[in-house]
């Protein structure tokens, strides 16, 4: 099985020959059941970037291609979960810096992690605080020679062994989300101790990181003082839309598995593939793949060509994206019967990776909101 291109009216030329080289990309083979990702990642960012791949998430020109961005991670996932976790990452730990960032933190951060040589983290979500950003406590006090970080961070992608991590802590210029900066801190920074990496139901390396006295040179801050958290949401409007993007690859996967499977089984003397009710599942299998696939490049050409609230359809494929693949991936699991709860089946492996996506990055219940809030907003409710 490999991955193709599916039809859509929002392709060019440009996404017809990176389809073709996505084609024919294959995820190496790395150890994804250590207790320690560290080296499985570097490799497959090393992979990933001789392919040109990660190019795509920190672009040399500023200007992202999100349906470009979109197509790699939906190819990557199909292949690889944890390859497309790394890949995700390098856009997501870089794109403060690519946005906003100074010319001197370009040229310090970006290049390595194109390369592959350094592993991007972002550090945002906390003990008690998750999808509401506003209500982070991680603070950085001002001090003569820059700022001094306390509190502390959980669930961060690529913690303990990120080269360097994207940080939002409060700074106070004013109450909720207004007052929170980033700051890019670098691995080994003294007072910034990762803790032990937290297992989750499928490869993904995550970990704590606490800040006690940590300081930071005055060039650490990302952007304006007070800009922190309109920094993450540009980058969540880039990277959501992406995230549907992989679940689709993800569920393109499980649907190809289950239609082989039906294929090569027979049941009540014939072909499993005939039986009504096996192909009704397939058939809305494939209706939600194709509900799935239209929201999230609808969504990235909203974006590239400016036409529409960019934020509103980011979480419209993000919520899309991943409701419709899980759906999709369990019933693919369901056609494989008993074998598809059995650990190793592509399957059940797909099961356990795409759960996920319905949570990070704003769960689906976020979701909601962030597109009722829009809706009602372009109509003209004032908060």
């Amino acid at each position: 099985m490999h991955w193709t291109m599916g039809p859509s009216p929002f392709f060019e030329e440009r996404h017809m020959k990176l389809a073709g080289r996505l084609e024919d990309w294959r995820a190496p083979e790395v150890d994804e059941d250590s207790p320690d990702l560290e080296a499985a990642c570097r490799t497959l960012a090393g992979d990933l970037a001789d392919a040109g791949f990660i190019d795509l998430m920190v672009p040399v020109n500023s200007v992202v291609d999100l349906r470009a961005v979109c197509l790699a991670r939906e190819a990557v996932a199909y292949n690889s979960a944890l390859a497309d976790e790394v890949l995700a990452m390098q856009g997501i730990g870089a794109g403060a810096i690519w946005m906003h960032g100074t010319p001197e933190q370009k040229a310090r951060y970006l290049d390595p992690i194109r390369q592959g040589k350094a592993i991007a983290g972002f550090a945002l979500t906390e003990p008690a605080s998750g999808s509401d950003v506003a209500n982070i406590t991680t603070r950085a006090e001002r001090t003569d020679r820059g700022y001094v970080l306390n509190g502390a961070k959980t669930l961060i992608s690529n913690a303990p062994f990120a080269d360097h991590y994207i940080v939002m802590a409060r700074t106070g210029e004013a109450p909720g989300a207004k007052g929170l900066s980033a700051f890019v801190v670098d691995r080994g920074t003294p007072g910034m101790i990762p803790g032990e990496p937290i297992p989750l139901i499928a490869p993904h390396p995550l970990a704590p990181i606490a800040f006690e006295d940590c300081h930071l040179p005055a060039d650490a801050l990302i952007g304006t003082p007070g800009a922190g958290f309109a920094i993450a949401m540009a980058t969540f409007d880039i990277f959501r839309t992406s995230v549907g993007a992989a679940a689709v690859g993800m569920a393109r996967r499980a649907r190809d598995a289950a239609v082989e499977r039906v294929l090569s089984r027979h049941l009540f003397g014939d072909s499993m593939a005939r039986l009504p009710g096996v192909q009704t599942s397939l058939a809305e299998m494939e209706i939600d793949l194709t509900t799935a696939s239209l929201a999230v490049y609808s969504a990235a050409w909203n974006r590239d060509t400016g036409n529409g609230s960019a934020t509103r359809s980011a979480s419209l494929a993000k919520y899309v994206g991943t409701e419709h693949a899980g759906r999709v991936v369990d019933a693919a699991l369901q056609l494989f019967g008993g074998a598809g709860v059995t650990r190793g089946n592509i399957v059940e492996k797909i099961y356990r990776e795409v759960r996920a996506a319905r949570i990070y990055e704003g769960a689906s219940e976020v979701q909601k909101i962030v597109i009722a809030r829009d809706l009602l907003k372009a109509a003209g409710l004032k908060r």
